[in-house]
């Protein structure tokens, strides 16, 4: 709505001053000027110098100068061209205020002669000024319960400007409630006001905003505001009313003390004490609540106070009601539910349930050992917890349930090697940053009767000197069991067998415990040389586990025989001594006889020498011996003055410590050539029949001689051959074969007819003794060398090569130890 003030009293006052104006200029002869205010710096006001008469080239001379009460330096004259123009910027209504009439009286002075010129410069207004109210904002309080029609004074607005420029309109925003009453030329004495239209209702609209608008005249128009703030008083016929019956609330746990829960706000529709609301928790609120819990009661925040634990309570459940200060006091009321977030701050917990411990070391797969069960207080991801177990074990976890799970062996299990394991189960939860729990499991493993008693070696050699005396100590045999307790507990026990006619054990014995085996009886080297049997081992386990060893006991040889004398086949004697026939004309180096013994010794005790024990009275002998062979043959060509009877003492001696000998008599008879033919002739027979079948022989001698040497070769070969495709067997110890000795210049071999040699090298066949012995080797101890100076083991090669040579002599009637002789020679 637009109000004007209507009527002439604006058109008087510009008349009058137009009539004012004229009279003064006529009457006062002084040059006018006029100027708009907020001229620009430099505008043109007017040509004072021309219009005062006064010359341009004089104006300096005659020192002009303009002055202004009060004025300042608003305007200025430029000397030059004598011009006066607006120097500041110049405010008519500062200068002037809301007077009509507004101008700048300027004196001009020169000098030679003194001269005084007035100046009037009017300041024309322009509509640089809006509307002004009092205030920007007013505030009108109205009770609620006022009549219609009731007027509500406001204050007008004022415009500095004047004439058009300050007569102003008024405009009221558009409402329901009021309307704008705007007195007219005639009515002064009543103000400008607001009239109701109609009733107010606080409750409905508290406030109003309404904007009161003054517009001038002016060219280009301004305007004022100001803002109209109308409160509507009330009544308490209102309670307080929250924003929400029901609040939820998510509150961390473990917040510190002092932490804003909510901030409720309740609002009342009164106004004033029974608008004031104050906030307090509701009677039944548990006191476990209220030490949480504090209620703020005039701003309605809700503050932490104490320990908030998720594990403790999940859920606050609050009641908050709202009083207003009214004469009779109303109430509101709201729920505030409180829901506690968990915090990752309960660490996994571990429970360990041992089922079977120790467990076997044959346990299956899948064998459940113990059951672990897990727990988290916490919720959510929190509460999700993983179990991890130590690597490189041979056990897993497999989840049963939720939270439960069961240790179970995942492979096989060997005690030998690991007896004990430490597990180390982690329990870990989803939080973040996690948490972790650990729990140490000590798995026993049971030892099982696995393992046999192992021997260190699969065969001993033992060497024993014959005649020990009985239960001495020979050798001890020791076996390991991997296994633990009864298990590991080895008792030792000989395996039973037949030792020719005889019993092993009645040979030796073992200690069941410490396995020492124990000689019962001398052992006889030339009995027994080599006793082959086993020893067994066993646990003590379910079933009971065992294995054997081999133990080669070779008897050593004592020299406890002395040499033996063998008589010779057709050799006449009494009392064992030999008796030959000698014939006179033999020349020297003649072999007349030959003595023959054994030792049933062997080695070096076997080693047999022979000499000439010297004759009675110191005379010497036309006779001598071979030390080594025991031919006796003529040292020179015999003569009358021997005797026609030779009693000679051979002496056999053997090789040992100490040595042993044996004497042996030969009685040797000189004859003549004419003697004895009978004798003689055999004896010329045998010789020449001698001489021819060693000239045939020779020939055949060689081929033997090449045909054994490739059978000896291929026999080797074969026996080896043999012994690397199959084990030796083992079987009763059975007579041995005889020994032939053969004497040479190199070297004896020896030949047993008195006693058959045994020995014992398990339930095989029994072997032949073979040992050849040369002179030029010194003797020595027998000792770590035994082994490359006695070679026990009979084998194949020796046999059939001792068989072919036997078969020679046969067919070739080459007496036995010639042959041998040769046959080492070669």
């Amino acid at each position: 709505m637009v109000y004007s003030n209507r009527g002439d009293r604006g058109h008087q006052h510009l008349l009058l001053f137009f009539i004012i104006l004229t009279a003064w200029e006529s009457g006062s002869g002084q040059v006018h000027y006029s100027v708009p205010e907020e001229a620009k710096h430099g505008t043109f006001v007017g040509r004072i110098a021309q219009d005062l008469g006064l010359e341009l080239a004089e104006l300096v001379p005659r020192l002009f100068r303009v002055e202004s009460k009060g004025r300042g330096d608003l305007l200025e004259v430029n000397l030059q061209n004598g011009i006066l123009f607006v120097n500041a910027r110049i405010d008519r209504e500062e200068l002037c205020g809301r007077s009509a009439e507004c101008s700048i009286h300027l004196e001009v002075i020169v000098d030679r002669p003194l001269q005084v010129f007035h100046v009037e410069v009017e300041v024309k207004d322009i509509n640089d000024n809006p509307p002004v109210f009092p205030e920007t904002k007013k505030n009108l309080f109205i009770a609620e319960s006022r009549m219609l029609d009731s007027r509500f004074p406001l204050e007008d607005a004022s415009d500095a400007d004047i004439e058009e420029n300050a007569l102003l309109t008024y405009r009221l925003s558009p409402n329901e409630f009021f309307s704008l009453d705007v007195p007219t030329n005639g009515e002064q004495e009543k103000p400008l006001g607001l009239v109701l239209r109609k009733s107010l209702d606080r409750e409905e609209s508290p406030e109003l905003h309404l904007l009161l608008t003054a517009t001038d005249r002016g060219k280009p128009e301004l305007t004022g505001t100001v803002q109209l703030l109308i409160k509507v008083l009330d009544a308490n016929d209102n309670a307080p009313v929250f924003d929400r019956t029901l609040y939820a609330v998510k509150l961390p746990e473990n917040v510190p003390n002092g932490t804003l829960v909510i901030k409720l706000n309740a609002s009342d529709l009164d106004d004033g004490m029974n608008g004031d609301i104050i906030y307090s928790f509701s009677s039944d609120v548990s006191p476990d609540i209220k030490s949480k819990f504090y209620m703020d009661a005039i701003n309605g925040e809700i503050i932490a106070i104490g320990h908030i634990d998720f594990e403790e309570c999940k859920t606050y459940k609050i009641r908050v009601e709202a009083i207003d200060k009214g004469y009779l006091p109303l109430a509101g009321h709201c729920t505030v539910l409180v829901q506690v977030l968990d915090a990752n701050d309960n660490a996994p917990e571990l429970t360990v349930t041992s089922l079977s411990l120790p467990i076997s070391e044959n346990a299956q797969r899948g064998t459940v050992i113990t059951l672990i069960s897990v727990s988290d207080r916490d919720s959510g991801a929190n509460g999700q917890v993983t179990c991890t177990l130590s690597p490189h074990v041979p056990f897993k976890l497999v989840s049963t349930f939720k939270n439960y799970y069961s240790l179970v062996l995942d492979s096989a299990l060997d005690r030998e090697s690991v007896a004990n394991y430490a597990l180390v189960v982690t329990a870990r939860d989803g939080g973040s940053p996690s948490l972790s729990a650990t729990a140490s499991v000590s798995v026993e493993v049971a030892d099982v009767n696995d393992n046999a008693p192992t021997f260190a070696q699969a065969e001993y050699t033992v060497f024993v000197k014959e005649n020990n005396p009985p239960g001495c100590h020979i050798f001890t045999v020791s076996a390991r069991d991997a296994d633990a307790q009864e298990n590991a507990l080895v008792s030792y026990s000989l395996v039973e067998r037949r030792v020719g006619e005889r019993a092993l054990s009645s040979y030796v014995s073992v200690h069941a415990e410490s396995g020492k085996v124990y000689a019962l009886q001398p052992l006889d080297h030339e009995e027994l040389e080599l006793l082959q049997f086993q020893v067994s081992a066993r646990d003590a386990g379910v079933p009971p586990l065992g294995s054997n060893v081999t133990l080669q006991v070779f008897v050593l040889d004592e020299n406890d025989n002395a040499p033996a004398l063998l008589p010779l086949p057709g050799a006449g004697g009494a009392g064992g001594a030999v008796s030959e026939l000698v014939w006179r004309s033999v020349g020297a180096g003649h072999v007349v006889a030959k003595v023959r013994a054994v030792d049933a010794d062997s080695g070096y005790n076997a080693w047999l020498s022979y000499e000439l024990q010297p004759a009675a009275g110191g005379a010497r002998s036309p006779f001598r011996v071979a030390l080594y062979t025991g031919e006796i043959s003529t040292t020179r060509s015999l003569d009358e003055a021997d005797s026609p009877r030779q009693r000679l003492l051979v002496l056999v001696r053997d090789h040992g410590e100490p040595a042993l000998t044996a004497t042996a008599t030969v009685l040797l008879s000189l004859v003549e050539s004419g003697q004895a033919p009978k004798a003689s002739s055999r004896v010329l027979a045998g010789a020449a029949g001698a001489e021819t079948a060693l000239v045939d022989v020779n020939v055949y001698l060689i081929i033997a001689i090449c045909a054994v040497s490739s059978l000896l070769v291929l026999t080797l070969l074969l026996y080896v051959a043999l012994r690397c495709s199959a084990p030796p067997s083992e079987g009763a110890c059975g007579p041995g074969k005889p020994t032939l000795v053969c004497s040479s210049a190199v070297g004896s071999w020896s030949y047993s007819q008195q006693r058959r040699q045994r020995v014992c090298s398990g339930e095989g066949p029994p072997k032949t003794d073979l040992m050849a012995f040369s002179p030029s080797l010194p003797p020595g101890p027998i000792g770590g060398n035994r082994e490359e100076q006695l070679d026990v083991d009979v084998d194949l090669s020796a046999k059939v090569t001792w068989s072919l040579l036997r078969i020679l002599c046969f067919f070739l009637s080459l007496p036995l130890p010639r042959l041998c002789s040769v046959s080492l020679c070669l």
